[in-house]
């Protein structure tokens, strides 16, 4: 019995060191008008000494005259290739600092790769299709979530201190500092506020307003 005793507990530690102690929580958005489904995402950003964030890989297609996904939130230092999955051309750009791009134009079937050093909030656009918008997080954290339709998240976290943040495009984020140790933890709630959200025009790569048939239906 013993002996299945300390088995069980060697097994426990290994899973929690494993995949670290359960945060869930909830997230309280309150949109304006509009009533889409937003995209919900929840990161939590290690406070001390901890594992610098994992880069992984990833794919912003250009799909349909749209990115998709329309939120991607990845780690700092990820790569992102953007395939041209469309029979046109695209061009990929973004002018957010402090590392804005331009992948140039390219035709169906080829693919440009960035890496992404930068933590930012990057606002990506195609230079030729205006109704063609994404937003990549590049977060300082590889513990990120997206919470579900009803707000609920998990995060599998190592002990430690955190400081989480939740965000959506329309609103401001929210943080709140969490301390995690060896059992589950329930975060506090955060709320979204996105009920005072204007949407604007976006410009072209040069800053310029894009040519009144970039907006024609059909345009290639």
């Amino acid at each position: 019995m013993r002996t299945l005793w300390l088995i069980g507990l060697l097994l426990l530690c290994y899973i929690t060191g494993a995949f670290g102690t359960q945060l869930t929580g909830r997230i309280k958005l309150l949109q304006g008008a509009d009533d889409r489904k937003r995209v919900i995402v929840v990161y939590a950003e290690p406070l001390g000494e901890q594992e610098p964030p994992k880069p992984r890989h990833y794919e912003l297609k250009q799909q349909g005259k749209t990115f998709i996904p329309h939120v991607l939130a990845i780690p700092v230092g990820s790569s992102v290739t953007f395939p041209n999955d469309d029979p046109i051309f695209h061009n990929v750009f973004s002018v957010t600092r402090p590392g804005p791009f331009d992948l140039g134009l390219y035709r169906a079937g080829d693919s440009k790769t960035r890496v992404f050093t930068k933590p930012a909030i990057y606002r990506v656009f195609c230079n030729i299709h205006p109704q063609m918008n994404a937003l990549l997080l590049v977060l300082p954290s590889s513990f990120i979530a997206e919470a579900n339709a009803q707000g609920m998240y998990r995060l599998d976290l190592p002990p430690g201190r955190y400081r989480l943040s939740a965000w959506s495009e329309r609103s401001e984020p929210a943080t709140e500092e969490v301390a995690v140790e060896s059992t589950a933890v329930s975060a506090p709630e955060l709320t979204l506020d996105e009920s005072k959200f204007v949407e604007m025009p976006h410009k072209n790569k040069y800053g310029l307003d894009y040519p009144a048939s970039a907006y024609e239906t059909g345009r290639r």
